[in-house]
């Protein structure tokens, strides 16, 4: 059964990639799905997606946003102050090595972020493997992004993705306020892009990178921008990722902004 519907549409998002000590992924996501996704969306925070990365058995990556930056203060002190985290943090946090790779964004143009409004997650203790992989690439830039590369991402990358039978996520940039909540570390010194496109499973996305086109049509348009080469992760939902490829369909636009 799926529980209520997600209506968080996020101005700032949190880009959260843990590693784990071996053997402990699941262990952290048994627990998260359990006790930290209602527990945090109650205090006004939505938890967007949590997944296990494919090319790395010890990293669980995870998409936090919030309505802007003074609510992000407000839901964090909440949740990091509040009864449940206080009472789980000794087994959450026993299973990380670090837990500071975060980067801070927000949408890299009006309407670009990942759409909320309507997604479903399955209820507590369901445990049934979720549709889709998730390639969540990072573009480390030497500057913030400009409307000429933004642009390029919009009107080239994209359909390009969508050729490919993509569906694309959402598009993100640094966001330049200063971290609020001191306690949780995030990467400030970095002006990334980062992209996310879900494919429909694993066969898909592969047959996108050997079809070549990314070569051929994105990287020289992109290449004298990038600071460093670009990052990218194949993602897979967990049970209660409120981002999965079985829920496509979405009513119109109208829900709340990250607030309960």
């Amino acid at each position: 059964m799926s529980s209520p519907l997600v209506v968080h549409d996020c101005n700032i998002v949190e880009l959260r990639q843990y590693t784990l000590h071996p053997g402990q992924r699941d262990v952290l996501i048994e627990l998260f799905d359990r006790e930290f996704v209602e527990s945090q969306e109650a205090v006004g925070m939505a938890v967007m997606g949590q997944f296990r990365d494919l090319d790395d058995p010890d990293r669980f990556v995870w998409l936090r946003g919030f309505a802007d930056m003074p609510s992000r203060l407000t839901g964090l002190s909440a949740f990091y102050g509040g009864p449940v985290w206080q009472a789980h943090r000794g087994v959450a946090n026993a299973t990380m090595i670090d837990s500071s790779n975060v980067l801070l964004l927000r949408p890299a143009w009006q309407g670009s972020g990942i759409e909320m409004v309507g997604r479903r997650r399955v209820a507590p203790g369901a445990s049934a493997t979720v549709a889709g992989l998730v390639d969540a690439s990072i573009f480390y830039l030497h500057e913030p992004a400009s409307n000429e590369l933004l642009d390029v991402f919009r009107y080239t990358v994209s359909p390009v993705l969508s050729q490919a039978g993509a569906a694309v996520l959402g598009w993100y940039v640094t966001e330049s306020a200063p971290n609020n909540f001191a306690r949780l570390p995030v990467r400030e010194a970095e002006q990334v892009l980062v992209g996310l496109a879900m494919f429909d499973e694993l066969g898909a996305f592969d047959a996108f990178v050997r079809s070549g086109i990314w070569a051929r049509e994105v990287q020289p348009r992109i290449a004298k921008c990038l600071a460093r080469p670009t990052e990218s992760h194949r993602l897979l939902p967990t049970a209660r990722s409120a981002i999965h490829a079985q829920d496509r369909q979405r009513p119109p636009p109208g829900g709340a902004a990250c607030s309960s």
